[in-house]
Parts: C-alpha cells; structure tokens; sequence
C-alpha cells in the first residue's frame, strides 16, 4: 500500500530543515513555513495514513481523512503544546478524531439507506420494527456512554474499537506507556460497565 503523497504545493524541505527537531518546526509552521510543514509531513504521512486506513478500511477515504487532518495541522500548528505529548501523538490525534467522525457520518448515512430500502418491510412487520427502534435506543445510550469518558480513555478505547489495534499499537502510536495505556482501557471499560451493563461492556473488551 502506497503511502499518502505530499500535496504538491508544499515546498521541498533544506538540509537544515530537515535536521530540525519536531517541535522547533511546528513553531516554523505556525508562522507559516510550508517548507516545515514539508518535513513534519514526510516524517508522520505514512503513520498518519496507516491509522486513518485501519480506521476507515478505503483507501480513497482514508487520503480524505489524511488530508483533512494535515490541513488542519497547517491552519492550528499554533495549538501544540510539547507538554503533552510528541508531535506525533499530535498529528495521529488529530487524525484518529477526523476519522471517528468519518465514520459516525457514514454509520448515519447507512441508517438512512437502510431505513429508506427497508421501510414497507417494517410497516409489515410490527416486531421487527420495535427491534430495530431497540437497537437505535441502545447505539444511542452507547454514544452517551462513550461521551461521558474522560478523553484519553475514550481514545484507546475507540482506537481498539474502530481502528483494531493492539494495546501495544495503541501504545506506539501515542507515545504513552503500554501500562498506561492498559490502565485507561480498563478504567473505561470498568466506566461503561456501570453505565450500560456487562455485556455491551464486554463487546468493547
């Protein structure tokens, strides 16, 4: 799988450049380097494409997502602060939101389809019908559940979750320490459990 190509516009990136520390370049970008901008891209694109990919499962909507984010990074380089956490951790969390929601907007776009395609079966099946409005209530304690998470537990749980990673890629693309990463997961599912219950608790396990 070919990795995400730099837009073209960027410029080609200098020897000094690209000998510059990460967080000396993000300083650059925020003033409105797009040669910085070059080198950040050239050394976190792959990873950042390889997370949006596992996440989305199309290449095409994976490069949106990647581009999407990195537009992003350039307009709010001005936001990272190295106190927490490598740049990175900054630019895959980025991507990890964008594509979240991606994927909550193609689950709605799913629900609609199907509920247009299925609506004269479900006017003829009362007991389906009522199935379906019990699923729609329990995605929907779901989402409230995940949004009542403190944010880094709902990160490692939705990278686990839509993105299929282990703990210890979880803990690789985060820059955090696997124990601490182990701990978040379980403080949210502990969390979860005692909002919605033991067994959509374990699902997420």
């Amino acid at each position: 799988m070919a990795p995400f190509r730099r837009p073209a516009k960027t410029k080609a990136p200098g020897a000094a450049l690209s000998a510059m520390a990460d967080e000396d370049l993000m300083a650059r970008i925020s003033e409105g380097d797009s040669a910085a901008f070059s080198v950040i891209y050239d050394r976190h694109s792959t990873a950042a494409f390889s997370l949006a990919y596992r996440m989305v499962g199309r290449r095409g909507a994976a490069e949106d997502v990647v581009q999407e984010a990195l537009l992003s990074l350039w307009r709010a380089a001005h936001r990272y602060d190295a106190g927490r956490g490598s740049v990175r951790t900054f630019i895959l969390g980025i991507v990890h939101n964008r594509a979240i929601d991606g994927l909550r907007r193609a689950t709605v776009h799913d629900s609609r389809r199907a509920s247009d395609e299925g609506l004269e079966e479900r006017f003829a099946a009362p007991d389906r019908t009522d199935a379906e409005a019990g699923r729609r209530s329990e995605a929907g304690d779901v989402r409230t559940a995940l949004g009542a998470l403190p944010a880094d537990q709902l990160k490692v749980i939705e990278l686990a979750y839509f993105g299929g990673f282990t703990h210890t890629e979880i803990a690789e693309m985060l820059d955090t320490p696997l124990g601490t990463v182990k701990g978040r997961m379980r403080l949210g599912l502990e969390k979860l459990r005692g909002l919605l219950g033991e067994g959509v608790a374990e699902a997420w396990s």
